[in-house]
């Protein structure tokens, strides 16, 4: 048997291994029985769990999903979103922090949880992983539920306990239940089970969106046409025929939206694009945890709303007075898109890899990089710091160093524009050019240089953007090629191009290192070579430093940085490398390119190249595609490119 053939037969008994290991973890227990049986076998086991209301019942399913996880509980209520969503930590921090206050018995439980954000920012995409989770959970033996067989609320069993008998039950169980039974419950109890409370059917149920079982999902069609019916259901006048009574729990259609989401999560899409009168019901569901309808008493519901909506429809909603009361019952969190480029360009990652028919197309080492810096710059302001631009903002909030801005720096520069973000270019606008280029002449490789044509085009044919701000992104197609693609297409070709440059980089560093530490203690330096003693070579210390702007003024401040950091790994036991230190890497190789300009435009050159010269195009073809991520056709594109730049330098 070939290697191959080994390696996927060994592949797919890890999967099956998996998946076994899945079914063990999710394998439910089905379980029905009488409310006695309830009572005597399945609530002494664990009684706290299963009076679990909503919010405890979410919070719980967050923890369980991050039980592998490290850190406080906010970190691991993070998990189960971490998988899909990236670049809004601060946003998930408070989502979770939210659900974590409302589990404790807070008022924020009271708050109808509102996303607040641009298109296409992840806020769908946060209310499908909950709505998933609470269905995984929900099979689980932490998660299990139990509700009253048959009741189109799934109402929990607890709420049969008589109100004259709850200071008792709490006294034997320790727990307290402050729900009532609903309509349909209570004509269930008196017409099918004589008003015996013990005969009452109690079962294990499942959540599920498709079954339209605990959990709910809501989307406005038409304001001036939506009906109130939609979420609280109304009379089923075919049933009244047969029952003869419209006030009868049976002739009423339980289809609502707030019904299926009992016991879990009702999701209101573009939330404030419905009527006043749906919003004051949600809140006042939210707030009381009941609602009213004609012909009924309140009827309990336990749920968590998830609502989101975007900036327009939030505007237009804070310019009505009468609002002021509404808004005061919710909890408000902004949503805004990626600031990280790498964040950003791991969402592209995640868009165009799961597409089947874009899995076998070669993107070039940079392009997802490339189109996420695009889209960063679309969506920040302007610093107020003198001498901080848009780019190096960008570089900063990317966790990247630049000369003269600490690293506390990025915190500030959030505070002072507390809306970036929320505004720009959106990841689907990205996608969309990126697919275009892909699928345009069936590509089966995607150059950078291709990308921004791509999204070029895109900014050209798009009529929803107009003359000033095309101008705009055009600009941030230059800036994101000139600031950001040159420099890393040119540190490629020159690492491919001289095969020893991590151990010349090494090197260099550790003379800097030794020129440093002698001019800091002011004293003579040892020429290898000669054997005689001189003076640190403060002309080769300054070669390097300027590279990457370092001033003059303050190169002291940057050497004893160095070595403080050099001692550090000294007394670890760790050799000082070029990936202990960013900006000490990003000056050696800039050093190391300005030394090796000339042979790179030789052997670069197309101009009619000696076999020699030809001979070396190949190796650094070859090794651009072995080592740095590149196919045939982009690492001759990347080549060509960096020949054109030298050539104008």
């Amino acid at each position: 048997m070939g290697s191959s053939a080994l390696d996927a037969q060994n592949g797919a008994q890890d999967f099956v291994d998996s998946l076994s290991e899945y079914g063990k973890l999710h394998r439910a227990r089905r379980w029905e029985g009488t409310f006695a049986d309830f009572l005597t076998t399945i609530l002494p086991v664990c009684p706290s769990a299963l009076a679990r209301s909503s919010h405890e019942y979410i919070w719980d399913m967050l923890l369980w999903h991050g039980r592998s996880g490290n850190g406080n509980d906010i970190n691991r209520g993070r998990e189960l979103f971490k998988r899909e969503l990236f670049g809004v930590d601060e946003p998930l921090a408070r989502v979770v922090d939210y659900f974590k206050g409302a589990a404790a018995g807070s008022d924020v439980g009271r708050r109808l949880l509102l996303l607040l954000g641009p298109p296409s920012g992840g806020k769908s995409t946060l209310a499908i992983l909950l709505k998933r989770g609470l269905e995984e959970y929900s099979r689980t033996e932490e998660g299990a539920l139990y509700a009253i067989k048959g009741s189109p609320l799934r109402e929990s069993p607890l709420n049969l306990i008589p109100v004259s008998l709850r200071a008792g039950f709490r006294d034997t169980y320790g727990i307290d239940v402050t729900g009532d039974i609903s309509p349909w419950a209570r004509d269930f109890l008196e017409r099918e089970c004589a008003g015996d409370y013990l005969r009452v059917p109690i079962e294990r149920i499942f959540l599920s969106e498709a079954a339209r079982s605990g959990i709910g999902t809501y989307a406005p069609h038409d304001p001036s046409t939506a009906d109130i019916a939609d979420l609280v259901g109304s009379v089923d006048l075919s049933k009244v025929s047969v029952i003869g009574d419209e006030g009868d729990p049976r002739a009423w259609s339980w289809s609502g939206a707030v019904y299926s989401a009992s016991r879990g999560v009702l999701e209101m899409i573009e939330v404030l694009k419905v009527k006043r009168e749906f919003l004051y019901l949600l809140l006042t569901m939210t707030q009381e945890k009941n609602v009213k309808v004609a012909r009924f008493p309140l009827i309990h519901l336990d749920e968590t709303i998830l609502a989101h909506t975007n900036l327009a429809e939030f505007h237009k909603f804070l310019q009505e007075k009468e609002n002021e009361a509404l808004l005061d019952r919710m909890v408000i969190i902004k949503f805004p898109y990626a600031l990280s480029y790498q964040d950003e360009a791991r969402i592209y990652q995640k868009l165009v890899y799961g597409a089947p028919a874009f899995r076998n197309t070669h993107l070039d080492p940079h392009v997802l990089n490339l189109a996420a810096v695009f889209a960063i710059l679309t969506r920040l302001v302007k610093p107020e710091r003198e001498g901080l631009d848009i780019p190096k903002k960008l570089r900063i909030y990317a966790g990247e160093a630049v000369e003269g801005v600490s690293e506390t720096e990025a915190t500030r520069l959030r505070a002072e524009s507390p809306d970036e973000g929320l505004t720009g270019v959106s990841p689907r606008f990205v996608i969309n050019a990126i697919s275009t280029a892909i699928t345009r002449g069936d590509a089966r490789s995607l150059t950078s240089m291709e990308l921004l044509l791509a999204l070029k085009d895109g900014i050209e044919n798009d009529a929803r953007i107009d003359a000033k701000q095309k101008k705009q992104w055009f600009d941030h197609l230059v800036t994101a090629r000139k600031e950001f693609y040159n420099r890393w297409v040119k540190e490629d070709v020159h690492r491919a191009l001289f095969a020893s440059f991590e151990d010349e980089a090494q090197q260099l560093l550790e003379k800097y290192l030794d020129e440093v530490e002698a001019s800091l203690d002011q004293r003579q330096v040892t020429d290898p070579m000669t054997g005689e003693n001189r003076s640190p070579d403060e002309r080769f210390l300054r070669s390097v430093e300027e590279k990457i702007k370092v001033s003059e003024s303050g190169k002291q401040s940057f050497r004893q940085e160095v070595v403080r950091k050099a001692m550090v790994a000294f007394k670890a036991g760790e050799k000082f490398r070029l990936a202990s230190h960013a900006r000490m890497r990003e000056a050696i190789e800039q050093y190391l390119f300005e030394e090796r300009r000339d042979v790179l435009r030789l052997v670069t050159s197309t101009a009619r190249p000696d076999e020699d010269a030809r001979q070396k195009i190949s190796v650094v073809q070859e090794r651009l595609v072995k080592e740095y991520g590149y196919d045939e056709h982009s690492a001759k594109e990347a080549l060509s490119y960096v020949t054109t730049l030298l050539s104008q330098e």
